[in-house]
């Protein structure tokens, strides 16, 4: 009765802050230092956090079970999403979703223990997966060896590869790709206009971003921190900041915002930088409407049924589904 008491008192003011908390900004501007390099998004003790779980990783009953249970969603989500920009190009095309990664390039940005990494990669992607911990890594990559159709070996190239670095290091290379994912990532950097700046930058024009994260909303914080964390203890105490969420209309406005550099080699973008004159923004509709493009962006939640201990990728514009869990999707433009 005591601990009920003291955690109906905790929400209780948790509540009351929560209503003061305003918008969180995500100018298009990047952060670069006075040597013309990008400041890390990387937060250390975020980092020393999963790497103190990365054992766990492909435990399917432990820290990371809700990741297991959601990447199956996550993957209908992204097979889903390509096929229907495909054929809305080529009308004709016939595709099935099982094959519309088979040779492309992607990137997996804050892999983790490689969840989302090896199900790409089976899916016949040519997968790089990268991560600023160096625990996830080696856990990833030792569960990738592991598998015969992962596994590199003298006579065989695997299409399935980790790199122990952040994203922002991936700018110094010429190299951008088709698809760059990265998933449940966004509410644990630092600076967040500058994180999604260097994922914009690491798309191919005409190439796909997918984000998942969490709504900054009272209701994530009662399900994803109170209950997940406190109650339920399912997920480890300190693992969700309410503030570092971000709600689904700070991203569309973010892009809405944000024009690519005119070059693939420019480190950073800066408001009112002559260069970026004649790009156009990635999301072309209004900050006055609520209406996305289909061929340009999409927002979808991810719904959790206890009763069925699955995730659900909700119906477009479900009434309440994007206040916790969502998935985000849009496209570089081509020029």
């Amino acid at each position: 009765m005591q601990r009920l008491s003291l955690l109906r008192s905790r929400l209780t003011h948790r509540i009351s802050v929560l209503r003061v908390t305003q918008n969180r900004l995500l100018p298009t501007r990047s952060y670069v230092n006075a040597t013309g390099s990008i400041h890390s998004t990387v937060n250390d003790d975020e980092i020393a956090h999963f790497s103190k779980l990365s054992s766990e990783w492909w435990d399917e009953q432990g820290e990371f079970s809700f990741l297991h249970k959601m990447n199956p969603v996550r993957m209908q989500f992204i097979r889903e999403k390509l096929v229907e920009v495909a054929q809305d190009e080529i009308p004709e095309l016939e595709v099935q979703g099982g094959v519309i990664l088979k040779g492309l390039d992607v990137l997996d940005v804050g892999c983790g223990g490689g969840l989302l990494s090896e199900s790409l990669a089976r899916m016949g992607a040519n997968t790089l997966g990268i991560d600023a911990s160096s625990s996830n890594i080696a856990i990833a990559s030792l569960h990738a060896a592991a598998d015969p159709r992962l596994a590199s070996t003298p006579n065989f190239t695997s299409n399935l590869s980790y790199l122990n670095v952040p994203a922002e290091t991936l700018l110094e290379e010429s190299k951008q790709y088709d698809v760059v994912c990265s998933m449940e990532v966004l509410e644990h950097v630092d600076n967040p206009a500058a994180f999604l700046s260097t994922c914009a930058q690491l798309v191919k024009p005409g190439g796909h971003l997918f984000l998942s994260t969490i709504a900054r909303t009272p209701l994530a914080y009662a399900l994803t921190i109170f209950l997940a964390e406190d109650i339920l203890r399912q997920v480890s105490s300190g693992t969700h900041t309410y503030s570092k969420f971000v709600k689904p209309s700070e991203l569309v406005q973010f892009f809405r915002d944000y024009q690519s550099p005119s070059s693939p080699s420019m480190p950073a973008l800066a408001q009112g930088d002559p260069a970026l004159s004649k790009a156009r923004p990635w999301i072309t509709t209004p900050a006055s409407s609520n209406y996305l493009p289909r061929m340009e962006a999409e927002l979808r939640g991810l719904v959790y049924n206890p009763l069925q201990a699955r995730w659900i990728l909700a119906p477009r514009g479900a009434w309440g589904a994007l206040e916790c869990n969502y998935l985000f999707w849009v496209r570089k433009p081509k020029v």
